[in-house]
């Protein structure tokens, strides 16, 4: 980059950080005042819903994106869209789930957030995660750390699986889960244990805080994951593919874990898939 380059870039995550957490304190606000009225839920799929409560919390991240940043790429959820360049002309882009954790929402089960990600050239540069029951927002910026409410967060020492406190999820699709219990088999009897609380976002932040040591989904989609891949990246965590180094925010996988952790988790799942690609 030019300097003058340079500068934009900083201006833009600077500002992209202030207002994607005021986005998601107030959308999170939205989301903890409807939580016990009567909604309306729709399903996408089989298990995939969507509620009036994800379509209003949309509403008021897209039209505060657009008021400020017109010119960027969008991505909601719910089908929000922002310019139609592309990543090449407008380097800059959001991804954005206005309620991660939809089933838990529509069964009143409150564990759910708002992520609310920048990335620039398909890299995220800027996350927020906010938690409206439990009131904390995780937030990170390119170079500059994480935290959580304020306080710089970082991952867990912990060492070895079998002291380890793993995540991940299953897929919308009824078909797909069959093969993915294959992993979370080998994993729950090598571990403490692994959870599925049901919100990719939150599962990272864990990861980021140390309250988990590791986390993998696939498939996982960009808004659910953007935020929180920079917020375990600047807590001192990896996030790559599953089976390999690389990562791109619009492959529908993730790997993310403390160092020690990670190695061993990628040598795990790349002996029971099967599957090896290059670094």
């Amino acid at each position: 980059m030019t300097q003058v380059d340079q500068d934009d870039y900083e201006t833009t995550v600077e500002r992209g950080m202030a207002l994607a957490t005021d986005l998601a304190v107030r959308a999170g606000a939205i989301l903890r005042d409807r939580l016990e009225a009567e909604r309306q839920v729709v399903h996408k799929g089989v298990v995939d819903l969507v509620t009036d409560a994800d379509h209003a919390s949309e509403a008021l991240i897209w039209e505060g994106l657009k008021a400020v940043f017109p010119d960027h790429r969008m991505m909601g959820e719910e089908g929000s869209v922002g310019a139609t360049a592309t990543m090449a002309e407008q380097p800059f882009g959001w991804v954005f789930d206005p309620l991660d954790g939809t089933t838990n929402y529509a069964h009143r089960f409150p564990h759910f957030a708002v992520s609310i990600c920048l990335e620039h050239r398909g890299v995220p540069v800027v996350g927020v995660v906010y938690d409206p029951m439990r009131d904390e927002l995780f937030a990170a910026r390119k170079g500059h750390g994480a935290t959580m409410n304020g306080q710089p967060i970082a991952v867990s020492h912990t060492g070895e699986l079998v002291r380890a406190l793993l995540a991940s999820g299953f897929s919308y699709d009824l078909a797909e889960r069959a093969s993915q219990v294959v992993l979370w088999e080998h994993f729950n009897n090598r571990t403490q244990g692994v959870r599925r609380a049901g919100a990719a976002a939150l599962d990272l932040c864990y990861v980021a805080i140390g309250r988990l040591d590791g986390y993998w989904e696939r498939p996982v989609r960009p808004w659910d994951m953007g935020a929180g891949v920079i917020i375990v990246r600047e807590a001192g965590g990896i996030v790559t593919a599953l089976e390999h180094d690389g990562f791109d925010l619009y492959t529908p996988e993730a790997l993310a874990a403390n160092p020690a952790i990670h190695r061993q988790m990628r040598e795990a799942i790349v002996t029971v898939t099967g599957i090896t690609k290059p670094t």
